[in-house]
This record gives structure tokens, sequence and C-alpha cells, in this order.
């Protein structure tokens, strides 16, 4: 993709420049506890078969920059400092200089072969060792400008057979030496992605545009196996048809050694359990599931008119199989039962949760359920305007989830992803809030109970022209700390029998009925509403607002949803 040439900015052109002075290191608001003795749970150290890993947080700058005109605030490369004897770097670092200093890059030991290091030439895959030099290097970009400093970015040439992890940075035009990075050998390595873009720089000398991404294995879930080296990606040309010309680390080794066992589960649970904090006008609360099935609700059959009472454990739910839609959970008929169970029962409120393998097992995710027995209508805002809605966006049962990254190197929180509707983001722990120690805070919106990391209104829908679905958040009495209320319901990992799943956890239907609107007829009703500078056709509207607004439907449960084996979506 690259070749050999490469192209030169030069402080000659009018770019404007800031200050790019380096982020400081985050460090979280308390100190780490001891956690319970395990396996390898934060130990420091990882064996992913053929390979060991360590995680590397301390860095060495190398060079600074800001490049792009008129708004950019900087990026700063950098080496990992600190590499143990033995341990190998495979790539460096980079990332936004507005950001706490926060990330971290693998360095890794071969720790089956290391005598073939020079001079291999076996042809069976298995005598080849996991590591080797670099053939040498190829210059990707360089900056040279009296005011940002000289800066070269070289992509390592890996010997056949073996791939390359990372690019390496200098502050001068020679060429690194092989020793600098290891190329890791193809069978241990997967194919990676782009993900959040760090950098991207027009240049006046050439119509391509330099850009930086971080990386991630293009296959994540709970069953996957590949492994983030924590490098990144930079290319003048990205087609989303092309392989990168780097990899991200496999890991073979099946046993999961690195994840926390129940009492090291039980012990972050405890130390992170975010505070879940509901609006002060929120009327649909949360329960438990028993509260919910003891209160009234009713199965249904689409052969049978008549619901069914549902035992309070879900043990008369139908398990297992797919959604098929022949099933479904409802309200009771009689209004004040309806309503009663409408409000839910904070009191009786926990939050359930799913601890499984993330990046190949060097992280553990731990997704935190709560079940609402209603999704209250949703609030349409047009410009200033702000109109609630009688019917639409309401459904019964509703299922919303946050997740908590721990690293398994070192048993600290990395990341929380908040789950928003149909969607969500991951949101790094240095910009999260925190009420006690190291948990973190949870705001359930108004109504639709989607996760946000801070108090406000958030639109989805169409911000261009300001109109979508109102999600108001804010801190209220109305809370459940998750540290102390809170029901283990799944950990495939630990074993048959280690953690007994709940009866209602198999139960693969629809937790609320369907019903369909006249959607058009509601939304024709808005039209009147729409600026006057704005012209809309009725199917243009439809358009910019979520398509989960044109019905009622009952959502799934947990164990249908696609991250309950997948990664979060975003």
């Amino acid at each position: 993709m690259f070749g050999c040439e490469s192209w030169c900015w030069s402080s000659e052109f009018d770019y404007e420049l800031y200050d790019y002075s380096e982020p400081e290191p985050f460090s979280l608001p308390s100190p780490l506890p001891h956690w319970p003795q395990g396996r390898g749970f934060a130990t420091g150290r990882m064996c992913l078969g053929e390979i060991e890993v360590i995680q590397i947080t301390k860095f060495e700058s190398i060079w600074s920059c800001n490049l792009l005109h008129g708004k950019s605030k900087g990026v700063t490369f950098y080496r990992p400092a600190g590499i143990p004897d033995d341990f190998f770097c495979l790539g460096y670092y980079c990332q936004p200089n507005d950001q706490p200093l926060r990330g971290y890059v693998l360095v890794a030991r071969d720790t089956v072969a290391t005598s073939l290091e020079d001079g291999c030439t076996q042809d069976s895959v298995l005598e080849l060792p996991a590591l080797r030099k670099p053939v040498n290097y190829s210059l990707v970009w360089n900056a040279d400008s009296n005011k940002n400093g000289c800066g070269y970015i070289w992509l390592p040439n890996p010997p056949v057979g073996y791939k390359a992890m990372g690019f390496v940075v200098t502050d001068n035009s020679e060429e690194p030496r092989p020793e600098e990075v290891r190329c890791v050998r193809e069978d241990l390595t997967e194919a990676c992605e782009t993900r959040d873009r760090v950098l991207a720089m027009d240049s006046k000398l050439s119509e391509e545009q330099f850009q930086v991404w971080n990386t991630r294995p293009c296959k994540r879930g709970m069953l996957c196996s590949g492994v983030s080296v924590g490098t990144f990606f930079c290319s003048t040309y990205l087609d989303s048809d092309d392989e990168l010309e780097v990899a991200c680390l496999k890991n073979i080794d099946s046993s999961l050694h690195a994840m926390p066992n129940l009492n090291q589960i039980h012990a972050l649970i405890e130390h992170y359990g975010p505070t879940v904090f509901f609006h002060p006008d929120e009327v649909y609360l949360p329960s438990s599931v028993q509260w919910f099935f003891k209160n009234g609700a009713l199965l249904y059959h689409e052969d049978s008119g008549n619901g069914e009472p549902i035992d309070y454990r879900g043990s008369n739910l139908p398990s297992g199989g797919e959604n098929d839609s022949d099933f479904w959970i409802d309200l009771p008929n009689d209004d004040d039962a309806r309503n009663h169970l409408k409000g839910g029962n904070i009191e009786s409120a926990e939050l359930y949760v799913h601890v499984k393998p993330a990046l190949g097992g060097t992280f553990t995710d731990i997704a935190m359920w709560v079940f609402c027995p209603f999704n209250g209508p949703a609030t349409i805002k047009i410009g200033l305007v702000s109109i609630a809605m009688n019917k639409i966006g309401q459904h019964v049962g509703d299922w919303e989830h946050f997740t908590l990254r721990v690293s398994n190197f070192t048993g600290e929180l990395w990341q929380a992803y908040f789950s928003e509707h149909s969607g969500g983001r991951w949101v790094d722990v240095s910009d999260l809030e925190f009420i006690e120690g190291n948990k973190p805070i949870v705001y359930s919106s108004k109504y639709g109970h989607s996760s946000y990391p801070h108090p406000g209104t958030y639109l989805q829908g169409s911000s261009k022209f300001d109109i979508g679905v109102r999600n108001d958040a804010a801190r209220s009495k109305f809370c459940i700390d998750s540290s102390t209320k809170y029901q283990i319901v799944a950990a495939e990992y630990l074993g048959d029998g280690v953690i007994s799943e709940p009866c209602w956890l198999q139960y693969m239907s629809d937790w609320g009925p369907t019903i369909v609107y006249d959607s058009r007829s509601e939304l024709d009703k808005l039209i009147d509403h729409l600026p006057f500078f704005v012209r809309f056709s009725v199917e243009n509207l439809f358009d910019l607002f979520p398509t989960q607004l044109y019905g009622e439907e009952g959502p799934t449960g947990p164990k249908e949803k696609d991250n309950w084996l997948g990664d979060e979506r975003c």
C-alpha cells in the first residue's frame, strides 16, 4: 500500500499552530485493592500460548505535533518505557493531547523457541520462533518543521511468514534498528481494523490525507481470540476492502487463565459497581424480575386468548430455542394492577450481571442489566419545541445495560460501555464521573432508561436539524447501587455449575406485546411544529427519527441480544 515513498510537511506553509503540551497520566480516584487470590488474574503478565505478554502503560515521548489547520489540539507519539528484560516492543503508541495519557501497548517474549531468532531456515511453522526482527523498515510519512520538530513514521517489513504489529516513530531520518521491535509469526495473529481516528492531516504538497487510527481485532466477542496490541495504524490512503498491514495478536491458550475467578468477580463488582441514577421525574422505575412476576405479569401464547400467571422464578416460561414470537409477556388486564406494574419497584431492583472474556481474554467485560417493567412514551424535540407523545416509544418490558471493561493484567477499570437504545458507545475511564472511590455514575434517561455517563439532554435522531427524541438524564433520589444490589446470572467461562442461571434467562421470546402504530398519522401532527425554514415531506421526516418509535414492541431478554456473545455495538 505504501511502497517506499514519503512526503514531508514544511514550516513554510501557513498552518495554525496550537499549544501541544503533552497530557498528564490519568489515575483512578482511589488505589486498587488487593484482589483475592486466583490463577492468572491481575498478575501483570499473560500467556497467549507461544507468546507471553505484559501490558505497558508508561511511555517515553518521541514526537508531539499539531499539523492540522485551524482546529487541532495536537497528538503525541510514544515509545513504551520500562520494558522488562527478555520482552520486546511490538509497536509504538499514539493519542491526542487533549485527553489524559491513558493507553497501553503489549510487549512480548517467545515462550517456546528463541534460539532461531537469526538465520532461521526451517520450513515447519512449529520450528519457527514466535517473534522475529523485521528485515528493514519503510518510511511511511514524515514531517519536518522548526516549530513542530521532526517526526518520522516507519512500518516494519516482516520476514516471510510474519506480521508487523505496529509502527515505529523517530525524531530523525535514520532508519530504526531491526532490534527496535519484533514481528509475530502469522499463525499467532489475527486481522485487525481501524477504530477511532486520532489524527487527520491535510498537506498542501499532496492530494492525499495523512491519517492515524486506533486499531482493534476484526472479530470480537466472548468466543473470539483476537488480542488488541494497543498500537496505531496510519496511512495516506485507506480502502475499506484493504487488509491492514499490521495485525493483532491471537490467544491460542483456551484455558483463559487470566480471567477472574468467582471471588475475584465479586471483589470487582464491589469495588467498581456503579450507582445508577434515574431522572427525578421518572415514573417508570425498575424492579426485580421476581417482583414483576409476583405482581401479575402474564404469559401469552398466540393460540390462547388468556394469559397465564408466571411463577416468580419464571419456571413455567418456555426456554431455549429461537424467538418465533409465539409467546410474549404482558401486564395484567386490571387497570390498577397494570399501573402498579408500570411504576416498578426500585426497592426490589437489582442489577443482573453477565461476566465474559473480551479481546481474547486480556480483558473482562462485566455487563450489568437493569429491568424496568415499562418503557414510557417518547418526547419529540423539534428545534426549541419539545412535544410529549401519548404512545409513541412506549412498550412493556424494558431491558437496558451498561458494561465495565476491566484489564486482566492489573484488575484496573479501563472503559465503560453505555447502551443507548439500539446503539451505544465506549467511554474511557478518564471521562467518567465517580461517586465513591472507583465507582462510576450511570445516568438512566427519563422514561426510556438508556445509559449515559453525564447528566444532560441527549438527542436521538438528526442533530443537524435539531430534530429527534429527547433523552433527559439527571441525578435524583431514585438510584441503585450495583456494588451491593446485584445478582451474577452468567459467567460461562467458569464452567458448568459454578453459576446457576435463573429460569427466566432462558426465555428467548418477547417481554412485551407487539403493537403497530399508525406512525404516519402520529408524525403528521408534528409537521406544524417544524421551524419555518425547514421544509420536509412526511417521508423525509420519518428518516429523522429512530425506527423503534413506529411501533410498540416488547424487547427480548439479555441472552437474545447480540452483545451476549458478541462485542458491544459501536
